[in-house]
């Protein structure tokens, strides 16, 4: 098979066109089996490219044309294969493609099939865009690609308000995560006139030493364009301070929800800094700076999540806590195990957003778990699904998540310096909360008592077929992946070069308690959390009224959109409706177009006058017209 990568970028791409443009022809059965073989072509193909990737160390940059030449600019569009992008791309369209499978069952009901499903493909195909790209400028185009889709897709039920708000607001903020990005890129290309991967990197070790000025303050060329990147992976993949769009995402279906927060979107900023690893290599300031911000954005969101009642939120803020490993992972220069934790999240997190949706889907669009309970017999295989997802997610001993976490904080640890230190431990808090808040998960909607005052429990039915398979794919993904592929991913030569290590990484190994110390953590919360949340509820609800306070502080989020509302957006209000009403109404409509319109309308009306149809008035009007004539000559 040759030059199949062609195949596995623009199958979604066709997918997306024939089902958005000729969905009521070919009617939405037709829309979901098109989408959905098409995408899983591509997987099956995506595979096939990592198997060789794998034994043949197989690279390839493939061009698909020539997009800008302009003077020293010189930018194709073209497919990169190495070991980084071929992970990602199995990622992508295997998740995708269950994605599209699920959605089948998901979105029965929904009037609008044809064009979700055509999102979905053209989701994946602008994050395949972003992960083949072989410079910046294409990344920039598939980063863009996807923030364009998600607004699409949170937004799809656009006769919902909330949901409009939500796409309006994940749009805005990757905006401002996105202008950093590009300044970064602008400021690549003025210091090595070139955009192209492998240019830069090659160039990378003459600047370490040069400076500029930004913002009236000298600043390592280096470090501001790593800073400057890393604020752009800081909105696509919702790190601290960036990250409200995240929860607020949920507005759209949950196949989106999987879709983004699995396996496109916010992996986009992890992708990021570890392809751009041969230039942070260079920036121990931006290093230390990822590993702050990830660390912080793990704790921050595994806090959130413990006060959280809807379902789908719970997982989201799990997916931003989870990304702040993987960044804080690149952040000691462990590039590898973020691509190994990445690789498995999707598998977990992919299950439990589908489970979660099996969920809702037979709760009748419930999604307060305060709501659910007792349902586990009920909905016997989602269950089991869920328990697989929320054990992989917790780092439970030999599931997935237990590799790949775990290696994260054991770097961490063995970087050997104060902020590797206390990376590690935050870690390992941080895995302490999610295990708590997984199982409070579980029990709350599955065991204890119904609670659902809508639904007759005997109305619970499991979710049809075509949503278990899914599942059952990703059940066996987050239980077998992180054993099948631990070896391959820590090991160096599978990367190649498309992964820079200035120094090899540790081949120590923490103290032996060290090492049993999180898994510890993580199998005593399972009973802790079953004594809280099911056995003592009274108990419960006493802590939390002696810490109400400090309770309502998580479940205001740390209060950051409140912040935000006050400092950016009402502010931004106030300009904009002054700008509005005072001086786009009051002086530039007043004197512009408004004003001359009503100047030549006032001059029509008494110009209307002369027309009274008798002969002298209008003689005497020639007669002054005539003398003005007149004048103007005689004066000339």
């Amino acid at each position: 098979m040759q030059n199949i990568e062609y195949i596995i970028l623009f199958l979604p791409l066709l997918a997306a066109f024939i089902s958005g443009f000729f969905g009521k022809f070919i009617g939405h059965r037709g829309s979901e089996i098109t989408t959905s073989l098409f995408v899983s072509i591509s997987a099956i193909f995506s595979f096939y490219i990592f198997y060789k990737v794998l034994t043949l160390n197989y690279q390839n940059n493939l061009l698909i044309a020539s997009w800008i030449h302009s003077g020293s600019l010189i930018i194709n569009w073209s497919i990169k294969i190495d070991a980084v992008s071929s992970v990602m791309l199995v990622v992508v369209t295997f998740i995708s493609s269950l994605v599209h499978i699920y959605s089948i069952g998901y979105m029965s009901k929904d009037p609008h099939k044809s064009r979700f499903m055509a999102y979905l493909s053209l989701f994946t195909f602008a994050m395949l865009t972003l992960v083949t790209s072989d410079n910046f400028l294409q990344l920039f185009f598939g980063w863009e690609g996807v923030g364009l889709c998600s607004y699409f897709l949170i937004g799809f039920w656009f006769k919902k308000e909330s949901a409009n708000k939500a796409a309006i607001k994940a749009f805005v903020v990757n905006r401002v995560g996105d202008f950093g990005f590009a300044l970064g890129i602008f400021l690549i290309f003025y210091s090595f006139g070139t955009l192209n991967y492998t240019e830069v990197f090659q160039q990378i070790p003459k600047f370490t030493e040069e400076e500029i000025f930004f913002l009236g303050i000298s600043l390592n060329i280096v470090d501001l364009i790593c800073i400057l990147l890393f604020i752009g992976a800081m909105g696509k993949s919702a790190q601290i301070f960036l990250h409200t769009w995240l929860p607020d995402a949920m507005e759209g279906p949950t196949p989106v929800s999987a879709l983004i927060h699995a396996a496109t979107m916010v992996t986009a900023g992890v992708f990021l800094v570890v392809r751009c690893s041969p230039i942070y290599e260079y920036s121990d300031l931006a290093l230390s700076l990822i590993t702050i911000i990830g660390m912080s954005t793990a704790l921050f969101a595994a806090s959130v999540a413990l006060t959280q009642n809807d379902i789908k939120k719970i997982i989201a803020y799990s997916t931003c806590s989870q990304l702040g490993y993987m960044f804080f992972a690149t952040g000691v220069g462990a590039y590898n195990i973020a691509m190994f934790h990445l690789f498995t999240h999707a598998f977990f997190k992919a299950l439990l957003f589908l489970g979660s949706g099996s969920v809702i889907h037979s709760f009748k669009d419930e999604q307060d778990i305060t709501k659910m309970g007792g349902v586990w017999k009920s909905l016997p295989y989602t269950y089991i699904f869920m328990i697989i997802g929320t054990l992989a997610l917790t780092g439970f001993p030999f599931l997935s998540g237990f590799y790949s976490k775990d290696a994260i904080i054991e770097y961490a640890y063995l970087k050997g310096n104060t902020v590797g230190y206390l990376a590690a431990c935050v870690g390992i808090f941080t895995a302490f909360l999610t295990s708590i808040y997984s199982w409070r998960l579980i029990f709350k909607t599955f065991h204890g008592k119904y609670n659902n005052t809508k639904l007759q429990i005997s109305s619970m039915h499991e979710s049809p077929m075509i949503m278990l398979i899914p599942l059952f794919l990703l059940a066996l993904g987050a239980i077998g992946s992180g054993f099948l592929f631990k070896n391959l991913f820590v090991d160096y030569n599978f990367w190649g070069n498309s992964i820079k290590f200035l120094e090899p990484l540790s081949k120590e190994h923490p103290p032996m308690w060290f090492i049993y110390f999180t898994p510890i953590l993580v199998i005593l919360s399972i009973p802790l959390s079953f004594y809280l949340f099911l056995r003592s509820q009274n108990f419960l609800n006493q802590i939390v009224e002696m810490n109400k306070p400090f309770y309502n502080f998580l479940k205001n989020k740390w209060y950051f959109d409140e912040i935000y509302e006050n400092i950016f957006v009402n502010p931004s209000k106030s300009v904009g409706l002054f700008l509005w009403k005072k001086i786009d109404g009051g002086v530039i409509d007043k004197f512009g177009p408004d004003g001359i319109s009503k100047l030549i309308k006032n001059f029509s009306i008494r110009a209307v006058k002369f027309q009274s149809g008798y002969i002298y008035q209008y003689a005497f009007v020639m007669l002054i017209g005539f003398s003005i004539l007149l004048t103007l000559l005689i004066v000339k």
